[in-house]
């Protein structure tokens, strides 16, 4: 064993799970260097999460790597439904065969909201993708290797590491560090930080099994089956639809009941009550313990520490809201410092991030609690508490169920009635959901529209800094936004301006500026992680000296 000391890097992320591996993608997009250190030998064994909602998938999209997901969950395409009954097979000869194709279990694409759609893809399929475009990208991911400390100061963060196969120790320094460690987090609780929520909610042990169900399974394909008999209460999880499956058992420690009670013997035992096929085959993989609980990290930033992902907030499996909340917290947080570390925005731009993810996280979490019962699974009750539950979890399930407010500097909430009368909204499905319509803080709105010959997406219009989406009659805009772009050093601000028939970006249906809520005058300032950070809606007397005042207000220079 020796002792070792390493280069300083801009960022060290803690935590090789899907959110840590997605902040390493998106600060090497950004162009930023970092080190991620990860206990385990490489990326999850177990299925874990499994839903990428529509929001994800355009992250996912902004990284290039959209197809690549698309093909990680190819096997579970046909997934949907949610069902109850004694036993699988019991509730799947209920069920009539489906003569057509699988159909998509997202309406987001074909209902305009967005260019993509959220799909089923198991964590253990997802992460090698991830961790592959990371690594080509330059992010520096380290297996085998763990934290043992952390220390900061005004200057820097030093964290001590050990590789687990040579027993080195060496320390690290960086700028700031991202704890992606998980629900346990190490590094949550050496801050001490305090945590909200109900706890836990109930016991259970999550069994990845093998058994080939291909025949009672296919055209009848589901994603939760929850039993209910006298031996056995649990939820089948489909995985791949064919010979992989989980079955989260419940089990009552009242009773006398441990997990060492359940022996791989055991486990198959009930599995083949569960599935009401007493004949069939079964071989265990795993038996992993858990206790679905909501616990929220009061606050996010700490110092030059930041919690994301599980280490910020816990909350059950429904709905999908873990992973999908751990990825857009990382993809807020590294754009913001990018910013920071390229010098082009105060250092105190970093504390929006828990302004504005914290409270995303707690909601998250209080819809998915809403969702489950008081063993932890998934509620199949048809009580009005359980239908609300269903309710807000169609936006958040969605991922645009969220507005940034105007606490957060870094978004400018406009005035009421910002033209002496009523704001209006375009009738979309985009704005009556989920009031994507171009105001602050929301997600810029999706728009077919026509770049270089090709079919775009609005949001295919955002990159790494911040963008300028003006309308028909927006020339001033571009200019302007070059001027103050070559006097701010190392500024990233592109513009565009969508015109109906000529121009760099041609909107064809003309239905920009209505989505926009603008004039053909005015012009949204779009952040890197495709939110609005302020709307014009017509053009000012002065558009360079206000698009300056705008950014130097987002990026806390004001």
């Amino acid at each position: 064993m020796s002792t070792t000391q390493t280069n300083h890097v801009p960022v060290i992320i803690i935590g090789g799970g899907i959110v840590g591996l997605c902040a390493s993608l998106f600060l090497s997009n950004q162009g930023i260097h970092s080190l991620l250190v990860e206990r385990h030998a490489g990326t999850s064994i177990h299925p874990r999460a499994r839903s990428v909602n529509a929001r994800t998938m355009e992250i996912f999209r902004s990284m290039g790597i959209a197809e690549a997901v698309r093909e990680a969950g190819a096997s579970m395409a046909p997934t949907r439904g949610i069902f109850s009954g004694p036993s699988l097979n019991s509730v799947l000869e209920k069920r009539p065969r489906r003569k057509e194709g699988p159909k998509s279990t997202s309406w987001v694409q074909s209902s305009g909201i967005g260019p993509e759609n959220g799909l089923f893809v198991t964590q253990d399929m997802l992460e090698p993708a991830i961790l592959k475009e990371a690594r080509e990208k330059g992010g520096d991911v380290r297996f085998r290797t763990q934290c043992l400390d952390v220390e900061q100061d005004e200057e820097k963060v030093t964290v001590t590491i050990k590789d687990r196969e040579t027993s080195d120790i060496s320390t690290v320094t960086a700028d700031y560090v991202v704890a992606a460690d998980g629900a346990n987090s190490p590094i949550r609780s050496q801050l001490g930080v305090s945590t909200t929520g109900c706890g836990k909610m109930g016991n259970l042990l999550n069994i990845l099994f093998r058994a080939d169900l291909t025949d009672l399974v296919k055209t009848r394909e589901f994603s939760l089956c929850r039993i209910e008999n006298p031996e056995v209460v649990g939820i089948f999880t489909s995985i791949n639809n064919s010979d992989r499956w989980v079955f989260h058992l419940s089990y009552d420690p009242l009773k006398g009941e441990k997990p060492e009670h359940f022996s791989p013997d055991r486990c198959k035992e009930l599995l083949r009550i569960a599935l009401g096929l007493p004949e069939i085959e079964v071989e265990i993989i795993s038996i992993l313990p858990w206790e679905p609980s909501v616990q929220v990290a009061t606050k996010l930033q700490h110092g030059r520490i930041f919690l994301a992902g599980d280490a910020a907030h816990q909350m059950p499996p429904y709905g999908g809201q873990g992973a999908n909340s751990g990825i857009s917290d990382a993809y807020d947080l590294t754009w913001k410092l990018s910013a920071v570390l390229k010098g082009y925005a105060s250092s105190r731009l970093l504390e929006t991030f828990d302004i504005e993810r914290q409270p995303v996280g707690k909601t998250a979490a209080d819809v998915s609690s809403a969702l489950a019962d008081e063993l932890g699974l998934i509620s199949i009750k048809r009580d009005w508490r359980t239908i609300k539950g269903f309710a807000k979890v169609m936006a958040y399930s969605s991922g645009y169920g969220y507005i940034y407010s105007n606490e957060s500097p870094a978004v400018m909430v406009e005035d009421r009635w910002p033209l002496g009368g009523a704001t209006w909204k375009a009738w979309s499905a985009s704005s009556l959901l989920f009031s994507l319509d171009g105001r602050p803080g929301t997600r810029v709105p999706h728009v077919t529209v026509e770049k270089d010959g090709k079919e775009i997406s609005t949001l295919d219009l955002v990159g790494n800094g911040f963008v300028l989406i003006a309308g028909s009659a927006g020339e001033p805009w571009i200019t302007a936004s070059e001027n103050v772009r070559k006097s701010w050093s190392g500024l990233l601000l592109a513009g565009y301006c969508v015109g109906h028939i000529n121009g760099a970006v041609i909107d064809k249906k003309r239905l920009w500026e209505t989505a926009a809520g603008i004039s053909s005058s005015g012009a949204l300032l779009v952040r890197p992680d495709g939110y609005v950070a302020w709307r014009q809606r017509r053009a000012p007397v002065s558009i360079q000296n206000t698009l300056e005042d705008v950014l130097k207000h987002l990026l806390c220079f004001k």
